[in-house]
């Protein structure tokens, strides 16, 4: 499907799954329906659903693990902003990370504006899905300039960070990992880990 821009009082929801559309088109969307998730990718519409409870509550232990470093530690000002759920905007795709962080600004960023320095990706279920994590979405965020892609994979219990032009980190569930972008902030993997175990189970897709 074909889209022009869209009128003001268009819902955007399930239906749109594959419409073709420039970004500034998916830019102007303020309506749409919140039961779904939305990425623009090399011009074509994809429509998901919302991340389920073993990536949601990792995610959102993470973001209390990095605004406690922010708070609590010295160095927590390296640390600018972290958000669950935003977009990384490039030319012609809009992908929608499960979290990013930005550092080094020394101020707050202006986040449709400013690169992050991190983002991060919870692997959902899939073949289709792991390859847009560990492949698609990693080349695109390395070739814009992000310093580091962590991937969190509850499925083979491991995090891969990835650095442009330098092999990949795969960081094993019993390993802590540091990154000199936020110095003295430690992420404990299992912590994550075991979190995604103890919630609900989601149906897997091929």
């Amino acid at each position: 499907m074909s889209t022009t821009l869209l009128e003001p009082q268009t819902l955007f929801g399930r239906d749109w799954n594959g419409a073709v559309m420039t970004p500034e088109e998916y830019d102007s969307i303020r309506e749409y329906d919140d039961n779904y998730r939305y990425e623009l990718i090399h011009g074509v519409v994809i429509v998901s659903p919302i991340p389920g409870p073993k990536e949601a509550g990792p995610n959102e232990f993470l973001g209390y693990l990095l605004v406690k470093y922010q708070m609590e530690h010295s160095s927590g000002r390296s640390l600018d902003l972290t958000l669950a759920e935003q977009y990384v905007r490039t030319l012609d795709s809009r992908r929608r990370a499960d979290r990013l962080i930005w550092t080094g600004l020394g101020r707050k960023p202006r986040v449709k504006h400013d690169l992050p320095k991190i983002a991060i990706e919870f692997v959902s279920a899939g073949r289709r899905n792991r390859r847009r994590d560990y492949i698609e979405k990693r080349d695109e965020y390395l070739a814009l300039g992000l310093a580091e892609y962590w991937i969190i994979d509850r499925f083979h219990r491991i995090m891969t960070v990835c650095r442009a032009g330098q092999p990949d980190v795969v960081v094993p569930e019993s390993e802590v990992y540091r990154t000199p972008l936020l110095p003295g902030f430690e992420l404990p993997l299992s912590r994550l880990l075991t979190l995604a175990d103890e919630l609900d189970d989601e149906p897997d897709e091929d």
